[in-house]
């Protein structure tokens, strides 16, 4: 435990946190954080002021004929017939893929022309006009080279007739063109059309035209769809734009493009089937004819009239056979006509398949309902995939594949019908016998007349799949059911106010803390008492606040100033610390400190000064032989001193001393030439002399010394002194260099040391330095405003 004149300064381990101290180490710091926050809330102000605002709009709609849906309405009322359900079923996640497929979102950007854009010129920054344009842009042709470049151009309208062009660089194309004319353009054959000129102040826009492919593949990021649940086929479409009405437009667009190419395929189809049957038909009908004309012969070459009631028995037990025989050939005929179109490659390798032809395999049905999906996606995808495209080259993998199972299906259908076939002709033999028992005409007729019913029941068959692919095409509806029209909202989802300026007010306090708590980290230099009291045992004098003038004497008899008032209070410790030794008629007070450039003259002085006015007899004396200050600091010219003491045995005292006005009774003894060899001179008798003279002449004898880190001058002469004060600069001496004080202290190679805190702070001392208790002495210096401010 050690004394600290009313200061406690019992130097303890302690780990635990001091809130309060930590706080304070940045609450000095407060009009920092006060201009950035100023500083990042402004450019926040200006961010939002001249950033362009994103507008989202939404669109819900219903997928059709969906499992999780069910059949659609409009479908239900012909459901029994087969044409709808079971392969036609949607998706979900699937249309959606569709909906953001390239081909439909390309169809949206033709319809609204979105490969170009308007920008009317505001007061600062262009911004995106559309819609309410005086004009219109058509590129009627573009130049190959232009198709896959962005393109800008410039136009300032002149009146309600006329307009100029400008190119990228704002150099003049045309001048005076009439709106609707036909220009000539590196961009290719362009035409300005008039929508109707309103007299405004702005007139003059930028066209900027853009490859369709950047565009398309701009609004497949920017198009999100989602399904209201997992279990729904309720899909979400939102997009967000610059213009809300740009949005709205683009997605009601979309589910129109949507549907329309929904409807297109299944139309498509619809169309294959009733070409694929009419083909048939005409096939059948000729066999139909053919047939007729052979029992019209055959009445005619035999004179048959009619069957006997025998052979009208005889053919009415062929009836169920007949039936059985009938859908069996049916089936037969079906599943080849439906191979030869596979086998078929001269036309078209990948052609679509008729479907929804009744066949009693459903395995079938769903196979040409997938090989016709394969196709479509293949026929969408072809326009912007090359031959060699990855997808393109998996997607036919896969037709290959889908189309050999097919064939293979079929193939198996057509043996297993000739099987029931023969089990068919097999019992035949039953009735064989009744058809011998009837006169060989009637036989050769029932023959006949068993034919004509087969080929008639195939007919009749075609022409009812005809009518049911005609109400198919009748009734084919859209996928999507729009619940919700889009519709954006005024508020504009980004930039978002709220949480730009609470960022903004973050970054304020955020960068400055940041930046104090590195600058906090990497120091190493003292700034406090606490940093003494952490780092040493040694006992503490007081501090010295940064003077605020440039006076190297800031001591006075009416001096207020705060240091003034720390002078004074050092001056008290000395007494203390003196009051504590053996007190004799003369003190010698040494002054040190580590390195130079600490203060040591500066203290000197001072406190040679605070001692002669409280009514001692004061001398200060510069034993600092090899960088003298005394004489700098004072503004005097150099003058003999303690060197030419020692080196010249005639030299009297009284000689060397002198005075200065402002202070009395304060001698002063310069440290004089700067010798060769300092330290062999501090050892000589003449020093002894010299303190032993002096002493008996002073009440405080004040000693500036060399820095003890530097040069052993110090130490040759410390046992002349009754007390050291050891100088620390504040934000000046690093904290790895107080071993060097701790060292002398433990080793009591310096009699009686103190330390002095020089050139403190008051706003950095966190409650322990002078000045930090609101004294608010006021000076006559006058500071600029900014420095008032921004001084901490």
């Amino acid at each position: 435990m050690k004394e600290d004149f009313g200061y406690q300064t019992i130097n303890e381990d302690n780990d635990s946190l001091n809130i309060r101290e930590e706080l304070e180490k940045y609450i000095i710091y407060w009009r920092w954080f006060l201009l950035f926050i100023f500083i990042s809330l402004f450019s926040a102000f200006l961010y939002l002021r001249y950033s362009t605002p994103m507008y989202s709009a939404t669109a819900s709609i219903l997928i059709k004929d969906n499992q999780k849906s069910g059949i659609s309405a409009e479908l239900s009322a012909i459901a029994d017939l087969g044409i709808v359900g079971g392969g036609s079923v949607n998706n979900t996640d699937n249309e959606i893929y569709i909906i953001k497929s390239r081909k439909i979102i390309g169809n949206v950007i033709d319809s609204l022309n979105l490969t170009v854009s308007y920008f009317s010129q505001g007061r600062i920054i262009l911004t995106e006009a559309y819609g309410d344009l005086p004009f219109n842009l058509k590129v009627l042709s573009k130049e190959f080279y232009y198709q896959k470049r962005d393109t800008t151009l410039f136009i300032k309208i002149n009146d309600a007739e006329t307009f100029n062009l400008y190119d990228v660089n704002e150099n003049l194309i045309h001048e005076n063109k009439e709106f609707d004319s036909l220009l000539a353009s590196k961009i290719g054959l362009i035409r300005l059309e008039n929508k109707g000129f309103v007299n405004q102040k702005n007139n003059y826009y930028k066209i900027a035209i853009t490859p369709k492919y950047k565009v398309i593949s701009k609004y497949k990021e920017k198009v999100n769809i989602t399904a209201v649940d997992k279990n729904s086929s309720v899909l979400t479409l939102s997009l967000e734009d610059v213009i809300k009405n740009k949005s709205e437009d683009f997605l009601n667009v979309l589910i129109h493009e949507y549907n329309k190419d929904a409807i297109e395929d299944k139309k498509e189809i619809s169309e294959k089937t009733k070409e694929f049957i009419e083909e048939r038909l005409s096939s059948v009908y000729a066999d139909l004819a053919s047939i007729q004309d052979s029992v019209k012969d055959f009445k005619s070459k035999t004179g048959f009239t009619g069957l006997s009631n025998q052979g009208e028995l005889v053919l009415e037990s062929y009836k169920d056979i007949e039936n059985s025989l009938i859908e069996k050939q049916t089936q037969i005929s079906l599943a080849k006509w439906v191979n030869e179109l596979l086998e078929n490659t001269d036309t078209d390798p990948y052609e679509l398949l008729p479907a929804n032809l009744g066949f009693k395999d459903e395995n079938i049905g769903e196979l040409i309902n997938q090989y016709n999906l394969l196709v479509r996606e293949r026929s969408k995808l072809i326009p912007s995939a090359g031959v060699l495209n990855p997808q393109l080259i998996q997607l036919e993998n896969d037709i290959n594949n889908l189309k050999s199972s097919l064939q293979s299906s079929l193939s198996n259908l057509v043996s297993y019908l000739k099987i029931e076939l023969d089990k068919i002709n097999r019992q035949n033999f039953k009735i064989q016998a009744e058809l011998n028992s009837i006169p060989v005409i009637e036989r050769g007729f029932i023959d006949i007349a068993r034919q004509q019913e087969i080929i008639a029941e195939l007919y009749s068959y075609l022409l009812k799949k005809k009518e049911e692919t005609a109400i198919s095409l009748a009734v084919t509806v859209a996928n999507a059911k729009i619940i919700d029209v889009a519709y954006g909202s005024d508020t504009p989802v980004s930039p978002k106010r709220r949480i730009i300026y609470l960022a903004a007010l973050l970054m304020g306090l955020l960068i400055p803390f940041i930046a104090i708590y590195l600058k906090n980290l990497l120091d190493t230099k003292i700034h406090n008492k606490k940093d003494i009291e952490d780092n040493l045992t040694i006992p503490f004098l007081g501090d010295i606040p940064k003077s605020e003038s440039n006076d190297k004497i800031v001591v006075g008899t009416s001096s207020r100033s705060s240091s003034a008032e720390a002078f004074r209070l050092v001056r008290t410790n000395i007494d203390f610390i003196l009051n504590n030794t053996d007190r004799k008629s003369c003190n010698t007070i040494f002054i040190t400190s580590t390195t130079s450039g600490e203060g040591k003259s500066f203290i000197s002085i001072n406190i040679a000064s605070i001692l002669a006015m409280s009514g001692k007899k004061v001398l200060l004396v510069g034993m600092d032989l090899r960088a003298p200050k005394v004489t700098e600091y004072l503004g005097i010219p150099d003058r003999k001193g303690v060197t030419n003491f020692i080196t010249d045995d005639s030299l009297k005292l009284d000689e060397l001393k002198f005075n200065i006005s402002n202070i009395s009774g304060l001698d002063i003894i310069s440290s004089g030439v700067v010798p060769p060899n300092p330290a062999e001179l501090l050892l000589t008798d003449r020093v002894k002399l010299m303190f032993d003279t002096l002493k008996s002449h002073y009440d405080y004898i004040v000693v500036d010394t060399a820095p003890v880190n530097l040069v052993t001058d110090t130490l040759l002469i410390a046992k002349y002194a009754d007390m050291f004060m050891y100088v620390v600069r504040a934000n000046y001496l690093d904290k790895r260099l107080l071993v060097v004080p701790q060292t002398l202290y433990n080793e009591k190679r310096l009699p009686n040391m103190a330390i002095v805190l020089n050139d403190t702070d008051p706003k950095r001392s966190y409650g322990y330095g002078y000045g930090g208790y609101g004294y608010g002495y006021l000076t006559d210096e006058k500071k600029p405003w900014y420095k008032k401010i921004f001084k901490s």
